[in-house]
């Protein structure tokens, strides 16, 4: 039997996948330049964390149960997650996301690893910028001047996940609000905190 999680996380699959299939290839084209600067961030992220945590972070961790990383099937997924990876996935890689999803997950382990680690093209935006305790301790005892770059980038995150201002993963959400969808995992149109965020802001 398929968790609750695997259920809202189907159908949100469902949702953008049928969307972005039926769309002409000059809408697909325009979402795909609307995220273009969220991707550059995304490939400074991947940078850094392949040069300061790649010796630290191996696949020996995530196969354990040292870390916190993978080791949670609830992971916070963000519709724009899914919007975001769908448009850099091809249909092979969609599969494997449907396949996981409509499979019971008996282990300890996010419902999306598998065995030759994330089934995303484009990792939801908690799990790239999670670093357990550990791992910071190690890297950034001796190198602080990666820790003060590694808050630049918790920064930066927030001008596209942050809605206290017009943000990207906001306006992803209106783009399928408008066209009649509805998901759970909408949380900037959702979340009673997030909300409260974009009052405040006069939005």
């Amino acid at each position: 039997m398929n968790s609750s999680y695997q259920s809202e996380q189907l159908q949100a699959l469902c949702l953008v996948h049928t969307h972005l299939a039926a769309i002409p290839r000059s809408e697909r084209d325009r979402l795909q330049a609307q995220i273009a600067d969220y991707m550059a961030f995304r490939r400074r992220v991947d940078d850094f964390l392949e040069a300061a945590f790649g010796a630290v972070c191996s696949a020996t961790c995530y196969r354990s149960r040292l870390s916190a990383c993978c080791s949670r099937e609830g992971i916070v997924t963000f519709f724009a997650d899914m919007v975001i990876n769908l448009l850099h996935s091809e249909q092979r890689d969609s599969d494997r996301l449907f396949k996981a999803l409509q499979t019971e997950n008996t282990g300890f382990k996010c419902v999306y690893l598998g065995p030759a680690g994330c089934l995303w093209r484009v990792k939801p935006i908690v799990c790239q910028m999670f670093l357990c305790d550990p791992a910071k301790a190690k890297v950034f005892g001796s190198r602080p001047d990666l820790e003060t770059q590694w808050a630049d980038f918790e920064r930066e995150r927030k001008r596209f996940t942050w809605p206290d201002r017009p943000v990207l993963f906001d306006r992803l959400e209106a783009y399928f609000i408008s066209i009649g969808c509805s998901s759970p995992l909408m949380y900037l149109h959702q979340s009673p905190g997030l909300l409260r965020v974009k009052r405040r802001a006069g939005l």
